[in-house]
């Protein structure tokens, strides 16, 4: 009795050392984030979890606008979570000082060659705004993108239109055509700031490719006539019926797409990103296989030609935490989520590009759709040289309140313009 009494101990002191050991060697990972969304973030973990089944990974996904907020409440807090989603630049910037540096993250994965492995506007992106003399990377891209535009193309073939406008003159042909036909020129959501900026930034590459980067940094001024010229532009496309009526009061997400997506607008402002409207469960006819969308350059308002090259570069960066207790688990979910199992379970839902080279989704629906993608990863994506985002902060949303002011009257182009000038000099 004795003997099997000590047994019984043995064995139980056993268990409570193998429970002891699972439970340190069980790791868990906060996540927050606007992107990717939910269900996509969840097939990115199951795919993860799959060869590390110690790691647990518990995502908060929320609206941009909710995102943002949120962090800025948790940077106060000094309470970042694990992993956090930012983009280049300014919000990178805003939170750099509560994030670690991710080198010897990416070396330790992919060696010291690992910039090779990445499309090379990624990589000079991910330092974007960093002060001078600090070469470290804040976080590591997993997504990127180009910004341009997409028509649509049973709109297109009842119109009995062979193709996109390449220039201002026919659009705004178009534009009268199709709002005879009472189908919007050009659908956008004015109501949020980023996508008036994307249609901003558009036309100052247009006009003058790389001078708002020199501006930013006080190398130029915003009141410069290139500026005042593309805001003024800006405005021109409200005031010869280029946007529907009621632009500024909807938001391109989800009214803006709603409509869209039930074939009522002739083109739109989106980027790479839109292709991911095919992998939503059950898409309406347009978005199956992307089959009812074709992108297109943004049309050239100078009478000199479109700019051979596209803005874009990264869409979704991820940090770490400083005060993260896990930094390598962390660094294991980010590396896998770029290159590994969760990266292609990302990059199978076309939620946008890869960062990663040579990544691509493991099924096509279509050869139009397999088309479409490689135009954005081999054509358009290589040649980025410029950032869609701005790495000032305080510039980034005078912008955006400019181009809403100057959109609903309130405001001239050149008050506009003084807007960014007062902004960035109060910054320096």
């Amino acid at each position: 009795m004795y003997k099997k009494f000590l047994l019984v101990i043995c064995l139980l002191l056993i268990l409570t050392m193998s429970v002891s050991v699972f439970a340190q060697d069980q790791v868990t990972i906060r996540f927050r984030s606007w992107s990717p969304v939910i269900n996509t973030t969840l097939a990115m973990i199951e795919a993860f979890n799959e060869d590390n089944p110690n790691i647990t990974i518990e995502p908060d996904i929320t609206n941009y606008p909710e995102y943002l907020v949120d962090l800025q409440t948790m940077a106060s807090a000094d309470a970042l979570p694990d992993l956090v989603g930012l983009q280049p630049g300014a919000l990178t910037q805003q939170y750099r000082e509560h994030l670690m540096p991710m080198q010897d993250c990416a070396v330790a994965t992919w060696g010291e060659d690992w910039q090779d492995q990445f499309y090379p506007i990624g990589i000079e992106q991910a330092r974007l705004g960093n002060p001078e003399g600090d070469d470290n990377i804040y976080g590591l891209p997993v997504l990127t993108h180009t910004i341009n535009m997409w028509y649509t193309v049973p709109v297109f073939e009842e119109a009995g239109v062979e193709g996109p406008p390449t220039t201002y003159d026919e659009l705004k042909e178009l534009a009268d055509m199709f709002n005879s036909m009472g189908v919007a020129p050009v659908m956008i959501g004015a109501t949020d700031g980023w996508i008036r900026r994307d249609i901003y930034m558009q036309l100052i590459h247009n006009i003058a490719p790389g001078l708002i980067y020199e501006a930013e940094d006080g190398n130029a001024s915003f009141t410069e006539e290139p500026f005042v010229e593309a805001m003024t532009w800006w405005k021109r496309f409200f005031d010869d019926g280029i946007f529907q009526i009621g632009a500024l009061g909807m938001t391109h997400y989800p009214a803006a797409v709603e409509q869209i997506q039930g074939g009522r607008a002739a083109m739109f402002p989106m980027g790479a990103w839109w292709q991911q409207q095919a992998a939503n469960p059950n898409p309406p006819p347009l978005d199956q296989n992307i089959q009812g969308y074709a992108p297109f350059l943004f049309p050239d308002v100078t009478g000199e030609g479109q700019p051979t090259d596209l803005l874009g570069g990264i869409d979704v960066m991820m940090g770490v935490s400083r005060n993260t207790a896990h930094p390598e688990e962390a660094c294991k979910v980010i590396t896998d989520w770029i290159s590994g199992a969760g990266a292609q379970a990302l990059i199978n839902t076309y939620n946008d590009l890869p960062a990663y080279i040579g990544l691509e989704p493991e099924y096509f629906g279509s050869e139009r759709q397999k088309g479409i993608w490689e135009l954005f990863t081999k054509e358009w994506l290589p040649t980025v040289k410029y950032a869609r985002e701005l790495k000032n902060s305080d510039v980034k949303q005078a912008l955006e309140n400019a181009l809403a002011g100057v959109a609903a009257g309130e405001m001239t182009p050149a008050e506009g313009m003084q807007l960014l000038e007062d902004a960035r000099d109060a910054s320096m």
